[in-house]
C-alpha cells in the first residue's frame, strides 16, 4: 500500500509540472549597427560576446578629409571677416567725416544767414553730406553680402562638424555583439554594417495557443516560462503576457503534420527579464 501510494503521488506531481501550455522560440531585439560615413575604418576593437553600454563608442571612421575641409572654411570665414572690419572701417570714417561737415554746415548757415557765405557753399556742404551718407548706404549692402558669405561657410562647417561626429559610431542600446561583420583596416561606406547586437537583458517568447485557450489570456497577465536546464530538468523564469492576437491564423509551417498546420491558432508574446541563461533562438516552453 506504502509502495502504491508514493507511486501515486510521484505521477501525479510529474505530470503537474511536466505539462506545458505552448512552444515557441525566444526572440531579442536585434539592432544592425552601420557606418554613416565613407571612410577607412580605423579602429573597431569590440569583440563578439562583449557586453557593451548604450553610448559606448564602437568603430572610429578617418575623418582626414573632414578636418582637411574645415581648415580650408575656416580659411575662408577668416578672409569674410576681415572684408567685414575693413567695410566697418570705412563707415567709420565716413562717419566722422560726416560729424566734421555737420559743424561746417552749421557754420556755413549762421554766415549765410548773415550774408557771410554763399549759396554755393552750402549746397556744396550739402551734397558732400549726401554723398556720404550714400556712400554708408553701399558699405552695409556689400556688408549684408558678405555676411550672407559668411553664413554659408557657417552652414558648411556645421555640416562637417556633423560628420565628424557621426564617424564615431556609438552603440544604441545595452546589449551584447552577436556579430561582427568588419575589421580595423577595411574600407567602409554609408550604410555598411558593421556589428549586430542584442538586448538579451528582455526577451520575447513567441508561442501559439488555441482558442480554448485564449480566454484565460490577457495581455499584462503573469504566467510561467522554462528552459531545458540538463540534468536538472527545467530552470523556470517569471513572465508577462506582452500581446496576444485577436486574429486568428493557421497553424505555422514548422509545424509538420498535416492535421497540426490547418489548426487556427493564435499568436501570444512573453517578455521575460534574462538572467543570461536565454539566447536567442532558444527553444522555450511557456506555462499559464
Amino acid at each position: 500500500m506504502l509502495l502504491l501510494t508514493a507511486a501515486l503521488l510521484f505521477t501525479g506531481c510529474r505530470n503537474n509540472s511536466g505539462t506545458a501550455d505552448a512552444f515557441g522560440t525566444f526572440e531579442a531585439t536585434e539592432v544592425i549597427i552601420s557606418s554613416e560615413t565613407n571612410g577607412r575604418i580605423l579602429r573597431l576593437d569590440v569583440p563578439e560576446g562583449s557586453e557593451i553600454e548604450k553610448g559606448t563608442e564602437i568603430a572610429l571612421i578617418d575623418t582626414t578629409m573632414f578636418h582637411l575641409q574645415k581648415d580650408e572654411i575656416n580659411a575662408g570665414m577668416k578672409s569674410v571677416r576681415t572684408r567685414i572690419a575693413n567695410i566697418d572701417s570705412q563707415n567709420e570714417i565716413l562717419k566722422q567725416q560726416i560729424v566734421n561737415l555737420n559743424v561746417d554746415f552749421a557754420r556755413i548757415k549762421k554766415l549765410l544767414k548773415d550774408d557771410a557765405a554763399t549759396k554755393k557753399q552750402y549746397d556744396d556742404l550739402n551734397g558732400q553730406l549726401e554723398v556720404l551718407k550714400k556712400q554708408i548706404a553701399a558699405n552695409n549692402t556689400q556688408k549684408s553680402s558678405v555676411t550672407a558669405e559668411l553664413s554659408v561657410f557657417e552652414s558648411k562647417k556645421a555640416l562637417l562638424d556633423e560628420q565628424i561626429s557621426r564617424s564615431i559610431v556609438r552603440s544604441p542600446l545595452t546589449g551584447t555583439v552577436i556579430a561582427k561583420y568588419a575589421e580595423a583596416g577595411e574600407l567602409t561606406t554609408a550604410g555598411k554594417p558593421l556589428v549586430k547586437m542584442a538586448d538579451l537583458s528582455i526577451v520575447k517568447l513567441k508561442v501559439y495557443v488555441s482558442g480554448a485557450q485564449l480566454g484565460d489570456l490577457r495581455t499584462g497577465g503573469e504566467c510561467t516560462v522554462r528552459i531545458d536546464d540538463g540534468r536538472r530538468g527545467y530552470k523556470s523564469f517569471p513572465a508577462t503576457i506582452s500581446y496576444v492576437s485577436d486574429k486568428a491564423e493557421f497553424t505555422p509551417r514548422i509545424i509538420q503534420t498535416k492535421e497540426e498546420r490547418v489548426t487556427l491558432v493564435y499568436a501570444v508574446t512573453i517578455s521575460v527579464n534574462n538572467d543570461g541563461s536565454i539566447k536567442s533562438g532558444m527553444p522555450g516552453e511557456a506555462i499559464f
